[in-house]
């Protein structure tokens, strides 16, 4: 996208990164986007490389960063920090992996009591109710 030699208003990034303009004021107020100076009797002004910024922060957020991770990924975007970056990713995997792991066993829980439920004719209670809260089976 071409911007104008003068530059976009607020509203124009926000369409061009895909965000609402509010994103950009909150995250301008977390410290993770700049407010470009506003000159004399004159609306703000913001270029490609806050466009850039704004859709980096929204990728790292798709990843499962928080803001405060991403804060410390902008801190890194120079090329020097590529180890530092690996080893933000990597904690980043291991809490996914581990997420990953939890969702698997509630899903597993999950599928047993829904199973109990179909195989339970006649019972006075649901075996997913009663497990929910936490009463062992009558059988």
């Amino acid at each position: 996208m071409q911007t104008p030699s003068n530059g976009l208003t607020i509203g124009a990034v926000a369409r061009a990164a895909g965000v609402n303009v509010e994103t950009i004021r909150f995250y301008q107020r977390k410290g993770l986007l700049s407010e470009p100076d506003r000159p004399q009797g004159s609306v703000r002004r913001y270029g490609p490389d806050d466009i850039a910024r704004l859709q980096f922060i929204k990728s790292a957020q798709r990843l499962g960063f928080s803001l405060d991770e991403i804060a410390g990924l902008l801190q890194l975007d120079d090329g020097m920090h590529c180890d530092q970056a690996r080893e933000l990713g990597e904690r980043k995997l291991q809490n996914v992996r581990a997420k990953l792991a939890d969702l698997k066993r509630m899903e597993s829980a999950l599928a047993q009591m829904v199973r109990a439920c179909g195989s339970s004719h006649g019972a006075l209670s649901c075996p997913l109710i009663e497990a929910l809260h936490g009463k062992p089976r009558n059988t």
